[in-house]
This record gives C-alpha cells, sequence and structure tokens, in this order.
C-alpha cells in the first residue's frame, strides 16, 4: 500500500467511525431530513428511473424515499445495485423494496441485493438519477467508497443520469485524496441541505 492508498484508507476509517458514533435516534431524524432534502431536489422530482441502496453499517436510511414514492400517485421506478463479482454492478429494479418480500437476499456484503430473478435488470443508460453511499466526501463533490470501487466502474456508464451522493455532516472531509477512476458527485446531500 503505498502513501496515497494509506491515506484514504486511514480517512475511511475515520469516517466510518464518526459515521458509526451517531445514536439510532441521530441517524433516523438525519437520514430523514437528507430524504426530505433529495425529495425537495430537481434531480430528483424531474427523474423517473432512480437507483438507490438498501443502507447497512450507519449508512444514511433511505426508507423514506420508498415510502413516499409508494405513497404517490404517480411512481418512480427504483433500481438498487446489484454486485456480480470482479467489481461490477447491476441495477435491478425489484417487484417490491420491501425486503421481507422474497424479491431480496443478502449478497456477498451483506447487503440487501435485489434477487436478479424476481426482478428486471436497469440498463445503466436508462438510469434519471443515481443516489450513492459514501463514507467520506468533501466541498469539491469528492466521494470516499467502501474500496471495492464498484461505484466508480458503474457510474461512467450512466450517461444520462444525474450522480449525487448522500452522507451525515460528520462524514464531511477537508479533502478526499482521489485517484483517478474516481467519479465525482454532482453534489452531496446531508442534513444541513435543507
Amino acid at each position: 500500500m503505498n502513501e496515497h492508498e494509506a491515506v484514504r484508507e486511514l480517512l475511511r476509517k475515520e469516517k466510518i467511525k464518526a459515521r458509526n458514533s451517531l445514536t439510532p435516534e441521530q441517524r433516523s431524524e438525519r437520514s430523514a431530513a437528507i430524504c426530505r432534502a433529495l425529495l425537495a431536489s430537481e434531480e430528483y422530482r424531474r427523474a423517473k428511473t432512480v437507483m438507490l441502496y438498501k443502507a447497512v453499517r450507519g449508512e444514511v436510511r433511505l426508507d423514506l424515499l420508498e415510502a413516499e414514492n409508494a405513497a404517490a400517485p404517480e411512481k418512480k421506478r427504483f433500481a438498487y445495485p446489484l454486485c456480480v463479482g470482479d467489481g461490477k454492478m447491476l441495477a435491478v429494479a425489484p417487484g417490491s423494496t420491501d425486503v421481507g418480500g422474497g424479491a431480496w437476499r443478502r449478497g456477498a456484503f451483506g447487503i440487501w441485493e435485489p434477487d436478479p430473478a424476481r426482478g428486471a435488470l436497469v440498463p445503466p443508460e436508462a438510469l434519471d438519477l443515481v443516489v450513492c453511499p459514501c463514507t467520506a466526501f468533501d466541498a469539491d463533490g469528492r466521494r470516499l467508497g467502501m474500496g471495492g470501487g464498484y461505484y466508480d466502474r458503474f457510474l461512467p456508464l450512466c450517461v444520462h443520469a444525474h450522480i449525487l451522493a448522500v452522507a451525515f455532516e460528520a462524514q464531511r472531509a477537508e479533502c478526499v485524496p482521489a485517484e483517478a477512476w474516481d467519479v465525482p458527485m454532482r453534489r452531496v446531500i446531508t442534513e444541513e441541505s435543507g
């Protein structure tokens, strides 16, 4: 591991610790505020097909988006990431957003993933908006993920999509050291965005 990679890994660990230090109540309240800001955003309002994720290990929870969409008269099509090995990711629209409904399974990293046999593959170019999780971010839209590079390989294929990240303010860094393959976010929505 070179010095640049070591700095990225140290920052990742520091910001995961900061994210995990939030109480369940703080995480729930801040996630709801982030969802409300996302719901009010032009990118979300205009999007017809949106790629979300199911939160794990202290990430911003997007349940409110799912609930609002279920109650909306005009529903958006939601897709979710499916990791298929070799750092590759697909977008799958499940039959249901409820993980208890049989349309979901636990993936290799313990992440809830849509079961591709019960959902529909969504081509990356059909996505209007991609909402990414992150471990750290900075004011210039640089995002640090978990280190697998899944999003960085997938996002360049999303040629028509707005690319946003969601995170808690506790995850903000002064500067995220970027690699050549890192895809910058159009913006990062936090609990202070609204």
